[in-house]
């Protein structure tokens, strides 16, 4: 039998939380080499840990908050309140992004969980990455390279 707190969890979906519980908003362009999200968003769904997963599935699946959703999954991961390598089929969606953000949260991830099926989208991203290089505010290499040696240790 499910608690009350499970069954809410798994209709809940994370952007309705962040819809009605967002602080303060975000600025859409950070205003250095960094991203800033809600640390009560962040630290519910964490907290959550692999009960919150069916929640960030289907917001990996819609594309909404992707970012964001990248983070806490990254967070939960960093935590060991859950094995995000369970979430691969919703993360492999991303695996040909050109959107440099999502490929440096996406490197983060699969850094942690050594994913096997991870390492050639990773090789990928830092191939297409070099042959036309992402006009950002930081280098997404440098987190695509750092899994890519990850997986040799």
């Amino acid at each position: 039998m499910k608690s009350r707190m499970e069954r809410h969890l798994c209709t809940l979906s994370i952007n309705t939380y962040l819809q009605t519980n967002r602080p303060y908003t975000i600025p859409a362009r950070p205003a250095g080499n960094f991203r800033v999200f809600p640390q009560l968003t962040t630290d519910y769904f964490v907290k959550q840990g692999e009960k919150s997963f069916p929640a960030m599935a289907d917001n990996l699946k819609s594309g909404k908050n992707v970012v964001e959703t990248l983070y806490i999954l990254d967070r939960i991961q960093e935590n060991k309140t859950g094995d995000t390598a369970k979430l691969y089929p919703e993360l492999s969606r991303y695996n040909k992004t050109k959107n440099p953000e999502i490929q440096t949260f996406l490197a983060g991830i699969y850094r942690k969980t050594q994913i096997p099926d991870a390492f050639g989208p990773l090789v990928a991203m830092l191939i297409q990455n070099s042959l036309n290089p992402p006009k950002t505010y930081f280098d997404p290499n440098e987190e695509i390279g750092g899994a890519i040696v990850s997986y040799f240790k």
